[in-house]
């Protein structure tokens, strides 16, 4: 029992800091943060993905390329170009590399307005956080697991943070329905999402890329959205005009 919410809590909470800080914040910056919670949510990406953190700068950078190509070539993870699904895990980890480390300068429109911490981010991406987070997951199996079955939800705790933009971006723009014609792929894999928090509606999101509501139809609805609503009225976020 212990094990399967573990996997739930860090399979929610990943997906939670990479929808709401590194999609809708870093990428699209659908609100603002004061400082505090800027710092807060920064530390709580690190903790919640772990051994798979993402740089939000590079992944900022990423996903502008995705919006403004996307579904043609020089989109960096469209599932049109690849056989499956791990090839373009392969290609995009290939390219997300390139701005984790600072290798090559984006395009200028897909330049600035990320969100940056040097400590953090070198931490994050070190190897010797990736590794110090892989044993805290393989000491939690040890100590909880009691089932064979138990050990193989492990690999996915390396993982979590490229599994979930692999799953978004693989179903998004091949299976599901569209409502607007955005001249590419993008589909809205399910009429509701709540096991990717809002992500599989990338039909939507690919039509509207401002609006902190992914969910357009009545029977859409976004999980996360009404967290930000509530998140505004608190003041922990201002939402921008879209």
């Amino acid at each position: 029992m212990y094990i399967i919410i573990f996997f739930i809590a860090h399979w929610f909470i990943s997906l939670f800091v990479q929808t709401f800080f590194l999609h809708r914040y870093a990428s699209h910056k659908m609100f603002n943060l004061n400082p505090f919670w800027y710092r807060f949510f920064y530390i709580l990406t690190y903790i919640g993905q772990g051994a798979s953190y993402l740089k939000p700068k590079a992944y900022a950078i990423m996903h502008r390329m995705h919006h403004a190509f996307s579904d043609t070539e020089k989109d960096p993870h469209s599932p049109h170009f690849f056989e499956d699904v791990f090839q373009m895990m392969w290609n995009t980890r290939g390219q997300y590399v390139i701005y984790e480390k600072d290798l090559e300068q984006p395009e200028p429109q897909f330049r600035g307005e990320y969100p940056e911490w040097k400590f953090i981010d070198e931490l994050g991406t070190s190897l010797t956080s990736r590794i110090v987070f892989s044993f805290l997951y393989i000491a939690f199996y040890v100590a909880f697991a009691t089932q064979w079955w138990m050990w193989l939800f492990l690999p996915f705790h390396f993982v979590m943070g490229p599994l979930h933009g692999a799953v978004v971006n693989w179903c998004g723009h091949k299976y599901g329905y569209s409502n607007f014609d955005n001249q590419d792929k993008s589909k809205n894999t399910t009429p509701f999402d709540f096991l990717m928090l809002g992500e599989l509606f990338q039909n939507n999101h690919h039509k509207f890329p401002n609006s902190p509501n992914f969910g357009k139809k009545w029977f859409e609805i976004d999980p996360v959205y009404p967290i930000m609503k509530v998140m505004h009225w608190f003041r922990i976020i201002r939402f921008r005009k879209v």
